[in-house]
């Protein structure tokens, strides 16, 4: 039995971020804490929340921040010409006008992928230094440690963050109703279905980048959402322009653009002819590395068998692609208010595109790698496959309440010795069987809770 545990004209927007939670806030404070801390990572695509995160830690924690944006400080290019911690810790005090104090001051190094040598200089902060505390980050960080930039291993903590879930999304927007779902009363839950519901629709529109919500819960403006998921998608598509060659360019951008068309399709699996006629993998295999190191697409692999550990069926060959943030593949796509926000037609409409790549959000969001399976000589699929420390778990997803899911029964049934529990995600209420428990789709991140309630420091 399983238990719950257009190119849009860029535009400066005040944005009131005080009501804004991250589930990821008590990983900070427990490296702040951490005896034998060493600095600190934090890896996510462009305009995740990474800044916000670290000054907020500053702000809660420390009795004051160093912070230094090595992109736009012209000083930050000589900051780590050597790797001197007695020079370095006067410079950053020159440049920021605070004295670094070790146990009361947070260094801040933001977009260090830009200067060079700067991750590297970690190391030296970690071992000549570790009385400070220093948390640095990146937009582009991935593609930094791809194109072979030294990287300090061992001597760094990491944390991923990811765009915000369903439930930190209620934090912001409904809190009252979040608070009836972490209660785990299931018939509470299905009493107030309809407004989770409708959440839900408000979720798949508005997404997770945290700009976005914040915005959102402060204005409740649908077109201000579609012109920051604009903003965002072409601050995307000029980092792909800078850092990469003309023919990369172009390639990257290929395939990002096929994305809406790819998740359409009743089998997602991706598909390079969709891209352009003709294409082939070894053509766009560079391209597709590239997004999913910016972390601007997950790239969820097919497995052969669904046995533990899943890693060792894992089939490189086939994969599905998705956006990172449901948000962005709405305005990527063009769908409209209308379409995602009355009626049910952004969960039935796409074959369910929407749906699935909120599953798949939330799947990462909890710290999953999701895989899926199929069949080669059948139509068989399994939308998706997790594993975590009580087993393996196949999953299927139904963006309506008709439920039958008779390809992962099916798998059930004819693999009695793995002894496999299934999980449907849908509209229907929460539901136990022997062989299945059915979740609602707003309620996915209760099978992985923690809490969203505002994190202090004592």
């Amino acid at each position: 039995m399983f238990e719950p545990s257009k190119k849009c004209i860029f535009a400066k927007i005040s944005i009131d971020f005080e009501l804004m939670e991250r589930k990821i806030f008590p990983e900070l404070i427990k490296w702040k804490d951490r005896e034998g801390r060493k600095p600190l990572l934090l890896l996510g695509v462009r305009q995740v929340g990474k800044t916000w995160l670290m000054k907020t830690l500053g702000q809660r924690c420390f009795d004051n921040v160093a912070y230094i944006n090595c992109d736009a400080e012209p000083l930050a290019a000589d900051l780590f010409s050597d790797y001197d911690i007695d020079r370095m810790l006067f410079s950053i005090q020159t440049i920021t006008g605070v004295k670094p104090v070790a146990g009361k001051t947070l260094i801040i190094l933001d977009e260090l992928q830009q200067v060079k040598r700067g991750l590297h200089s970690l190391k030296y902060f970690c071992e000549n230094a570790p009385q400070y505390h220093v948390v640095a980050a990146g937009s582009l960080l991935g593609i930094t440690l791809g194109q072979g930039e030294s990287f300090p291993v061992g001597k760094v903590d990491m944390l991923h963050v990811h765009p915000m879930d369903f439930e930190e999304f209620l934090q912001a927007n409904a809190p009252q109703l979040l608070d009836v779902l972490q209660k785990g009363d299931w018939k509470m839950v299905g009493i107030f279905a309809d407004k989770f519901v409708d959440q839900l629709r408000q979720y798949y529109f508005v997404g997770g980048m945290p700009e976005v919500v914040a915005d959102f819960v402060n204005h409740h403006d649908q077109s201000r959402v579609r012109q920051l998921q604009q903003n965002i998608l072409n601050a995307y598509r000029d980092d792909i322009s800078k850092h990469t060659t003309t023919m990369e360019s172009m390639r990257i951008g290929q395939v990002l653009d096929s994305l809406p068309s790819q998740l359409a399709k009743e089998n997602k699996k991706f598909i390079y002819g969709v891209i352009r006629k003709g294409a082939r993998a070894k053509d766009f295999e560079l391209a597709i590395q590239w997004l999913v190191d910016a972390g601007i697409v997950c790239r969820v692999h097919r497995v052969k068998e669904i046995k533990m550990p899943i890693k060792f069926y894992e089939d490189l060959s086939a994969f599905k692609l998705f956006l990172c943030d449901c948000g962005l593949l709405g305005c990527m796509a063009g769908a409209s208010p209308k379409q995602m926000l009355v009626g049910n037609n952004v969960f039935t409409e796409f074959k369910g595109a929407f749906t699935e790549a909120n599953v798949m959000q939330q799947l990462v969001a909890a710290g999953l790698t999701p895989y899926y399976w199929s069949n080669d000589s059948t139509p068989a699929k399994i939308d998706f496959v997790v594993q975590d420390d009580r087993g393996v778990f196949p999953i299927e997803v139904k963006a309506e309440e008709n439920v039958r899911a008779k390809s992962m029964a099916a798998y059930i049934s004819s693999h009695p010795e793995a002894q496999l529990h299934g999980l449907r995600f849908s509209m229907k209420g929460y539901e136990q069987q022997s062989w299945m428990t059915n979740v609602p789709l707003y309620a996915i991140s209760r099978l992985y809770p923690s809490s969203t309630v505002p994190w202090r420091c004592e």
